[in-house]
This record gives C-alpha cells, structure tokens and sequence, in this order.
C-alpha cells in the first residue's frame, strides 16, 4: 500500500471484465491482511488499482460493515506496534516530542510540510502548534524524518539570517532587487513615433500589460541600457502601466501570428492566443486570492464590530 493513504476506502468497482465488486485500500499491515483475506477468500490484489477487489454486487457494505467493525482494533494494534518500533529504535531530535502521540515542533518551513503531508494521518493542531503524529504512522515518520530534520534546521532564524546576509553580499541579488524596484515604478519604455494603444492589452518584455498614460519624459539611456536593454528603438518615452484585469485579458484580440523581430525591438506587441489563454488563467487566480482574502476582512471586520 502506498504511504498516501491515510484510512480504510471502500469504493465501487468493476473488474477487467466488467463485472461488479469493489476496492478496498489501507495501510499495509500483515495480520490486517490476515484478518481482511478471511473474511473475503474471493479478494485478489489489484497492482493497477493498488488496492484489494472484492466481487460482488454488494461488495461496498460488506467491506464498509467490514471496515467499522473491524478498524479501530486494527488502529490500536498499529500503534502498539508503532510504540515497540520507536522504543527499539527512537528518533532523538530536538524537533520530536513524546506525548500520547508524537508531536513535531519545527520552525515554519514549506519543506517539512510537504513531507509531513505525506506521512500517514498526521496532522496539524493549532492548539498545540505542532504536527502530531499517531505511533502507527511512525515507520512513515521516520524515512521522512531525514528530510524533516535537515529543512528544519535550515529554517532556523539563525540559519535565516546568514542566508540573508550572504544573498545582500551577492551583487546578482542586488542586480535584482534593483531590477525589481524599477519594475515596481511601473513605467515603460516605449517609442515616441511608435506608441501603443492606450487602455488596451498589448504584450511587452514585461508581460501583458495596460498602458494608461504616456508622460513624454525621456528616457535615460543608461537606465533604458541596464533594465529594458530588449527594447531596441532610439528615441523612448515613459508609459505607465497597469496589469490588465481576467475580463480584459478575455476581451482582448488575439494576434494570427507570432511578433515579428521588429516587433520584440519596438518593445510591444499584440499578444497570442496562447499568451493570452495563460495570462487569464494567472489573471484569474490572482483574483480569487484576492476575492478570498477580502471576505476573510470582511468576516474579521464584522466579527469585531458584533
């Protein structure tokens, strides 16, 4: 059985052959498959489906009446078993603690996360602020335990902080923060005989964009050299831009044909279908998180005010 799964699944199936029967997946245990192959002698593993079949029309209850009256013995002894294995061999870290289950303590790191996530029937307490971890899952915990051990080291603050230090220390870090911060000026380069169209999408070496305003200002050729060194014309002005909205990216005309190379050196084009099809998906993703967050505001907001 694959480590993933977390409890005992009945689901309906058919077999090869198209007859009835159902699937039945759980954490592999020797006498829980003692137990499951005598009370189903007609179950056969099934390698494509990972999971055991039982024939039958009724296959789903009987594994399902199977499942209730037999799974919390199952459990009990999992983590019977579970306990001797970690008084056998223990895992000695500052990030483990022993309670009635095991609890994982680390710094915030999206490392440990994901590899906890894949460790059978753990899960979060806010309470606590740890992982907890039952002793049945302990043989899962400890192939992970490496990984966890090593992503939680890194994201002490003390380890944070060097890395910080020696990114501020690397001039490409700061070749980009400042790259970053002219893009944050959200202003363009554009040419003054060739200007795009306002208030439509257009895609530029920055993305798809809006342009909404056409200063006039020129633009400082050693600033046009150091950041936007793919727009290629002579003379260039400022134009402020905007990113267009999912119902702008929706409405706006695709080209036939990729830009051409002058195109790319004037700085701006007309986008794709392609383009344009990921654009709107990143566009309306972006606005569902906003969506999300405002009416969590908005419940917080109305929670304080009652």
């Amino acid at each position: 059985m694959t480590e993933a799964t977390t409890e005992f699944t009945a689901r309906q199936q058919e077999d090869g052959e198209g007859a009835p029967g159902a699937t039945a997946a759980f954490p592999y245990d020797r006498m829980t498959v003692e137990r499951f192959r005598e009370a189903f002698p007609n179950a056969r593993w099934r390698d494509d489906l990972r999971a055991w079949f039982v024939p039958g029309k009724r296959a789903e209850q009987r594994l399902t009446k199977w499942m209730s009256r037999e799974w919390s013995g199952v459990l009990a002894y999992a983590d019977q078993r579970g306990r001797d294995a970690f008084t056998f061999e223990p895992i000695a870290s500052p990030y483990l603690e022993i309670a009635e289950d095991l609890m994982v303590r680390t710094p915030y790191s999206r490392t440990v996360i994901a590899e906890l996530r894949l460790v059978p029937w753990a899960w979060w307490d806010p309470a606590s602020k740890a992982w907890r971890v039952p002793f049945r899952s302990y043989e899962a915990l400890q192939k992970h335990w490496p990984a966890i051990e090593a992503a939680a080291r890194q994201a002490e603050p003390e380890e944070r902080r060097k890395r910080a230090e020696s990114r501020k220390a690397d001039p490409g870090q700061l070749e980009k923060r400042e790259e970053a911060a002219e893009h944050r000026r959200h202003r363009y380069p554009v040419p003054a005989d060739a200007l795009p169209p306002p208030d439509r999408v257009v895609m530029t070496h920055l993305g798809c964009v809006v342009i909404e305003t056409v200063t006039g200002e020129v633009v400082e050729p050693a600033i046009a050299a150091r950041f936007y060194s793919d727009v290629g014309a002579a003379d260039l002005v400022w134009a402020g831009w905007r990113r267009p909205s999912h119902a702008e990216l929706v409405q706006a005309w695709p080209a036939r044909t990729p830009a051409e190379p002058a195109d790319l050196q004037r700085g701006w084009w007309q986008p794709t279908i392609d383009v344009l099809r990921e654009e709107r998906r990143k566009a309306a993703s972006l606005e569902r998180a906003r969506a999300t967050r405002q009416a969590k505001h908005d419940a917080a907001s109305a929670t304080e005010a009652g």
